[in-house]
């Protein structure tokens, strides 16, 4: 493991990073290009968990909006999170890099159910764990989950891999002179209002002193780098003082 900087890590991606360019859907050139990122560190000793996200498949929130009931919607986004997995699943194989795909909720044919120490035991033989189904409940978004993995495998950041450089102070791709931050903490997001993660995960990895870097992870070797230390994208952390 030497000349990592990270041992144990959380990559976050979410569903809109999948979808590459296209309205919905997966771009499965873009899923390569993630497992390519993945498999490039994935020798070097890295133990690392992937929470995936399910929203180029099916939003439920936007189900809900057309009078769907919320509790049906956000168990349909659930299980769009595992094909996404099983996807990513099947573009890491296909380089070597030795998987499991967990989920909150069973669906044992397919995936793994998620158990804690059994996740962590796959983690310390080296395969790459990808969490699946949120926190297997309604109403939480999966970058809570992914505040919630990290606290249960014990790792040490989360990564939340995005098609932009870092948080600005506005969307980029709106406002061409937004301005981008190097480094924030938690009350800042909040304050600011920041669309970044979801208020119960900000808060969750606040309390449990989990930090975040936001980046570009289709920028090629970005993965790769902040694993092995480089400043890069933005840093979410308690700022003393």
């Amino acid at each position: 493991m030497a000349g990592l900087a990270f041992r144990r890590v959380i990559l976050k991606l979410s569903g809109d990073i999948l979808k590459g360019d296209r309205e919905w859907g997966i771009d499965f050139r873009v899923v390569q290009r993630i497992a390519d990122e993945i498999a490039a560190v994935y020798t070097d000793g890295l133990e690392l968990g992937v929470v995936v996200g399910g929203g180029n498949l099916f939003r439920g929130s936007e189900a809900e909006d057309a009078g769907y009931d919320r509790l049906v919607a956000d168990n349909m986004g659930m299980l769009s999170t595992v094909i996404n997995g099983l996807a990513l699943q099947s573009a890491l194989e296909r380089l070597g890099v030795e998987t499991r795909v967990v989920s909150a909720i069973n669906i044992t044919e397919l995936v793994e159910p998620f158990i804690q120490r059994r996740a962590v035991r796959h983690l310390e033989k080296g395969r790459v764990v990808i969490f699946a189904s949120g926190t297997g409940n309604p109403f939480f978004t999966t970058d809570t989950a992914a505040a919630l993995r990290a606290s249960q495998v014990h790792a040490e950041i989360i990564l939340k891999g995005t098609k932009v450089d870092g948080i600005y102070d506005r969307d980029p791709r709106l406002s061409p002179d937004a301005v981008k931050f190097e480094k924030l903490s938690y009350m800042e997001i909040i304050r600011r209002g920041l669309k970044v993660m979801d208020l119960t995960s900000i808060t969750f990895c606040r309390d449990f002193h989990i930090p975040i870097i936001v980046f570009n992870l289709l920028k090629h070797d970005n993965f790769k780098n902040i694993i092995r230390g480089e400043t890069i994208g933005t840093l979410v952390e308690e700022i003393a003082g």
